[in-house]
């Protein structure tokens, strides 16, 4: 049993206090609140719940759940900072969140709890008795009429083998051959003769669930038929029924014309009677076939079949049924089920599970930090992009936080409620990677899954899949890719028949692709389809003014981690840092101040520069060389561009990398030296190369 702690006796401290306490495996160790007079104070001192004014007084008494109901950000980075590790932090608003959506779950079940009680009183009014078994034969529902015909108290029937209780009825046997039996004579032990209906249960995927029986005493049947002599009677009856249904009910003739619907047809549908009496059974579908012309040219019954109707293409499923009379078909009868509350209330508390499941394993622009010039401009492209459907290159050495930038731009998506995949292109063989990606079918290959397996492609549909390092993927698969961008299908491994998938791709890499293709190492094509929105992140080098706030959070980070309370890093120690040229970026950065709070003394608050690993102070020596550049009678623009583009290469270089100091030594805006840089090929990795 988990001990939970509530902090904060507001409204939703309140309503959280409430549904946790009707739940076994929660114990409410307290509620705490300033305010003596809240309301939730009140409600804890009824349930005999301890209570207190100071949550500190609290947390340490083997708390596993604490829930900060305040709605104070001060409150919670507090409770954070104090708590023990294995302690779960749920902000309030997520608990909230969650708490509504069961109690509106909760009035959901309550609702279809009352239509079945309705639908059982239904039942139990009927003049026919009804007996349903299960797929072992066993009793699970029967009427009050039934109980009346047979001479059975219902105690007697439930859970009982049906044979024990009418040893003549072919029940079972209508389970086994799964065929109807209609108008059939029977006398029971009491003496009484019976006409008897039995009908299998066979749900959508032709599953059998079981099988009911509706019979009727013979001698009511002729009393009834000398009561209803007419078919105007027997007409209002089936209208009472259907007025007083909560269930959206249809019926067509044998030639599929509508003949009648009730009150909640036309809720669900927007249609009125005038727009379906008369009217061929296929005017209210918006999207779909009919379910009633299929019925009756097949005189079977067909369930759960999901379908769009009325001009507001209201989701429905539903059920139809043949109405047979003396052996002739007489029409059809139709029930619709609205399903799109339910479906977005799942949605709903799919998204809230989703929400807390992910807390810490997603990031998203906010997880970035830093403020400089250079990372705000990769920042302002990354935010762009992500609300548009486009291919996105993250481009960058290695640690500089490619995948942070592929989580944030999902997660700042409209596919941010869907899958995100992540995938490694150097980190698996070809044939192991080619068969994740696009799956494989049944026997595609000697150790194949049974029954075959979905690739990450499939997986991922409606959402995004990450491809790492997308540099390092071999030619075949390179141009199998191309084919998902271009055509928006894959073929499995072993199948013929395409498979049509919606997949936002992001990559990332932080290789020369430019080189690569000339090399012949990467595809033209595929570089043109990729390069569609390039996003280049700066190195940490070219960033230094984000050394401070990037330790401080690493500090926050790894305090965490490691069960610390380091406070932050001394001047000295963070001059140190800022000399280095930092090779491995920020995950450097990461191991550098990590291995420098394991070499800290419990106590010790402050990083300091004995406790920095030894670290190069000057930057590796550029080599400097004189360029003379010849006209060879070249067009004056193509001479022109040749010429800022040694000017812009001298000046990065001369710049040691850094782009801010590159665009100011130059006189122009970041944004347009990114321009240049794009538009001539230069990097820093290819200049290296070719010096």
């Amino acid at each position: 049993m988990k001990r939970v702690l509530i902090i904060g006796g507001g409204k939703g401290g309140t309503a959280l206090l409430k549904l946790l306490k009707a739940t076994e495996r929660m114990k409410i160790v307290a509620l705490v609140d300033k305010d003596s007079d809240a309301p939730g104070i009140k409600a804890a001192k009824e349930f005999s719940i301890k209570t207190g004014s100071r949550w500190q007084d609290w947390i340490h008494e083997e708390i596993d759940i604490i829930i900060e109901a305040t709605g104070s950000e001060e409150v919670l980075q507090e409770i954070i900072t104090v708590r023990t590790g294995s302690t779960v932090v749920i902000p309030g608003s997520v608990a909230y969140i969650t708490a509504e959506l069961l109690e509106e779950k909760e009035t959901l079940l309550s609702q279809l709890k009352s239509q079945t009680y309705n639908q059982e009183l239904i039942m139990n009014n009927i003049h026919e008795g009804m007996i349903v078994i299960d797929d072992d034969e066993s009793v699970v529902f029967v009427n009050k009429r039934a109980e009346q015909i047979v001479g059975v108290s219902k105690n007697n029937f439930i859970h009982r083998p049906i044979r024990e209780v009418i040893d003549q009825t072919r029940l079972p046997e209508v389970l086994r051959s799964r065929k109807k039996e209609v108008n059939q004579k029977l006398i029971l032990e009491n003496g009484k003769k019976v006409i008897t209906t039995r009908i299998p249960i066979i749900d959508a995927s032709d599953r059998l669930k079981g099988a009911f029986a509706v019979f009727r005493d013979i001698t009511e049947v002729v009393e009834l038929a000398e009561q209803v002599t007419g078919l105007k009677e027997v007409k209002k009856m089936l209208e009472a029924i259907f007025h007083s249904s909560d269930e959206a009910i249809s019926v067509v003739d044998e030639s599929g014309l509508g003949i009648m619907v009730n009150p909640a047809y036309t809720r669900i549908t927007g249609l009125k009677e005038d727009d379906i009496i008369g009217k061929p059974a296929s005017t209210d579908i918006s999207e779909g076939e009919s379910m009633h012309m299929k019925v009756l040219s097949t005189r079977r019954p067909v369930r759960g079949v999901r379908m769009k109707v009325g001009p507001a293409k209201k989701d429905v499923i539903v059920n139809v049924a043949p109405i047979i009379v003396d052996g002739k078909l007489k029409g059809s009868v139709g029930v619709l089920h609205d399903v799109t509350e339910i479906k977005s209330l799942t949605s709903e508390l799919r998204r809230a599970r989703q929400i807390i499941r992910n807390l810490e394993a997603k990031y998203t622009f906010d997880d970035i930090v830093g403020s400089s010039n250079e990372l705000l401009l990769s920042l302002e492209q990354a935010r762009v992009g992500a609300k548009t459907p486009a291919t996105v290159l993250l481009r960058g050495e290695s640690g500089t936080g490619k995948e942070l930038f592929a989580h944030a731009i999902h997660n700042e998506s409209n596919r941010r409620n869907n899958k995100f995949i992540r995938v490694n292109c150097a980190a698996m063989e070809e044939q192991v990677l080619e068969a994740e990606l696009f799956g494989f079918e049944e026997g595609a290959f000697s150790e194949s899954k049974r029954g075959g397996k979905k690739g990450y492609f499939e997986e991922a549909n409606n959402g995004s899949v990450f491809l790492d390092e997308i540099g390092e993927l071999s030619l075949r698969l390179q141009a199998k890719l191309l084919r998902v961008l271009q055509e928006g299908e894959i073929f499995r491994l072993g199948g013929n028949e395409p498979i049509s998938i919606d997949v936002r791709i992001i990559t990332a890499t932080n290789i020369n692709l430019e080189k690569a293709i000339m090399n012949g190492k990467f595809r033209e094509d595929l570089y043109y389809r990729l390069n569609r929105l390039p996003i280049f992140i700066p190195a940490l080098r070219e960033r230094m003014d984000d050394l401070n706030e990037l330790s401080a959070h690493l500090i926050e980070k790894i305090n965490q981690d490691y069960g610390r309370n380091v406070n932050h890093i001394h001047h000295e120690a963070l001059n140190d840092l800022k000399k280095y040229h930092w090779p491995g970026n920020v995950r450097e950065l990461e191991n550098v101040i990590g291995r420098a709070m394991i070499k800290m003394q419990v106590g010790e608050e402050v990083i300091t520069k004995q406790h920095l690993p030894e670290l190069p102070s000057e930057q590796p020596e550029m080599e400097t060389e004189t360029r003379t550049f010849n006209y060879h009678g070249k067009p004056l623009q193509e001479c022109l561009e040749a010429f800022e583009k040694e000017v812009i290469e001298t000046a990065f270089k001369d710049n040691s990398y850094n782009k801010t100091k590159t665009a100011d030594s130059l006189g122009i805006s970041v944004r347009n030296l990114y321009y240049k840089m794009d538009k001539y090929k230069i990097e820093k990795n290819s200049m290296q190369d070719s010096s």
